[in-house]
């Protein structure tokens, strides 16, 4: 069986970068495993970046590590474009574009902690997932 493909939600890096003791931390820690395929698309990771800038004053992390941070997901990462629109289907725009990567990228899952803004998406044979469940999916909780 091949690895699962994921498109994983800001709010979820946002945790990563909070927490080296969270499931989120250690998703972002198995990117280059093989275990699952992420899926990036440039204003997907724009918004990563916009995001993690205004909240870097709550890390101890510094802007070269957030650089260092996004450039090892856009190197472990499927990077993907969108071809297709189909506007508004989620309630909140931002959502839309993520559910466009995962269904462009054919991916399984949306990895995210805001599951009930991603209703709908399992019309597109799309699960949309905690980082906890899904690394206990893959055998990487117990």
């Amino acid at each position: 069986m091949s690895a699962p493909q994921i498109v994983i939600d800001t709010n979820v890096i946002i945790a990563a970068l909070r927490s080296q003791r969270g499931a989120s931390y250690r998703l972002l820690m198995l990117a280059d495993s093989g275990k699952f395929r992420i899926n990036l698309s440039v204003p997907l990771v724009a918004e990563y970046e916009e995001v993690a800038r205004r909240i870097l004053v709550e890390t101890t992390l510094a802007v070269s590590d957030l650089n260092d941070i996004l450039d090892y997901l856009c190197t472990t990462g499927n990077r993907r474009e969108i071809f297709f629109l189909w506007r508004p289907f989620l309630l909140d725009p931002d959502d839309d574009m993520v559910l466009e990567l995962a269904v462009a990228s054919h991916s399984q899952f949306i990895v995210t902690f805001n599951v009930g803004d991603f209703k709908g998406c399992e019309n597109f044979g799309i699960r949309a997932i905690t980082p906890f469940v899904f690394l206990r999916e893959i055998g990487e909780l117990p």
